[in-house]
């Protein structure tokens, strides 16, 4: 229903990756689009328009389900064969939230991310300690 409507698109986008993680959420993860990208779109009407679909959908949509989904992950949890579903789903609140601009993309990729990630926070952190 979102991505038929042109102004709601990057949810429904967003949500379709988050069901592509669901179907193999252990060999998959979900990461930004700007981790990827290097944050390659800078138009300024994009971004505020992607700040005020953020800020509807966390309000009216992204609150209620993370609640709801806190109400499963409990219940999931009180049962033992229920724990991975309750896992998968923990680990998909952050998505949950907000669907927009995240990529479902292999486990691999998503480590190497973190790790070219770690490197730029060090070397940026050695810049420092030498000026």
């Amino acid at each position: 229903m979102f991505v038929v409507t042109i102004i709601a698109a990057p949810i429904g986008l967003g949500l379709i990756q988050y069901s592509k993680f669901l179907l193999l959420p252990f060999s998959y993860d979900m990461v930004s689009k700007s981790e990827i990208d290097g944050d390659a779109n800078k138009n300024i009407l994009w971004q505020t328009y992607g700040f005020i679909l953020k800020a509807v959908y966390v309000i009216f949509l992204g609150i209620p389900m993370v609640i709801l989904s806190l109400v499963q992950i409990v219940c999931c949890f009180c049962s033992i064969i229920g724990i991975p579903v309750a896992i998968v789903m923990a680990k998909s609140l952050g998505t949950l939230l907000q669907p927009v601009g995240k990529v479902c993309v292999d486990h691999s990729v998503a480590q190497a991310l973190l790790v070219e990630q770690g490197r730029s926070q060090l070397a940026l952190r050695n810049r420092k300690e030498r000026q």
